[in-house]
């Protein structure tokens, strides 16, 4: 398979399941900033983390490649039952598990606190940040129904995940967080 296909030369991109939209498209806007995302973790990873955030991380990954299919892939398609995997319900609560083990290690916050730290502690701040865009992108194909409110969910459970495993990586690399406090 070739990397180029020159079918999107025109400023279209074909979704799963047929049809073609432009690449401006909110459908195309979303599960590329689920592919930022992934990149992101990516980066994260290369950073250098303890190895059960790095497994977690890898897990997030896949994830992420069913929510960019499930995210191309319109509702009704014919390849919608038959070969793209949905983001199930309950994967938000699967992210639940996973900030509620992290946090059990972690200090309370009792306020905010600003994005930095280790190389791989950033880069997991960034990826919060870019898995929120990601949200506001899926947002209004949710509302309309194009999109599942469980993807929804699962990408603001994620953010929440995201945060915690940043502070997680900050405090494993015995760096202090630094607490925002108003001049």
């Amino acid at each position: 398979m070739k990397i180029y296909t020159r079918g999107g030369d025109g400023g279209e991109t074909g979704l799963f399941g047929g049809g073609r939209v432009p690449k401006h498209h909110p459908r195309v806007e979303a599960y590329g900033a689920v592919d930022e995302l992934n990149a992101v973790l990516g980066m994260a990873r290369a950073e250098g983390l303890p190895a059960d955030l790095d497994g977690l991380c890898a897990r997030l990954q896949k994830e992420l490649f069913d929510l960019g299919a499930d995210l191309a892939t319109p509702a009704d398609s014919s390849a919608a039952a038959s070969r793209v995997v949905r983001i199930p319900e309950g994967a938000a609560e699967a992210l639940e598990g996973e900030i509620d083990r992290l946090e059990a290690g972690l200090e309370p916050l009792d306020t905010f606190i600003l994005p930095g730290g280790s190389p791989a502690g950033a880069t997991l701040h960034l990826g919060r940040t870019v898995c929120r865009r990601a949200e506001r992108r899926v947002t209004p194909l949710a509302r309309d129904g194009e999109v599942s409110a469980a993807a929804l969910r699962y990408l603001n459970r994620l953010s929440d995940l995201l945060f915690v495993m940043a502070r997680t990586a900050n405090q494993r690399a015995g760096l202090p967080e630094h607490r925002w406090t108003p001049e």
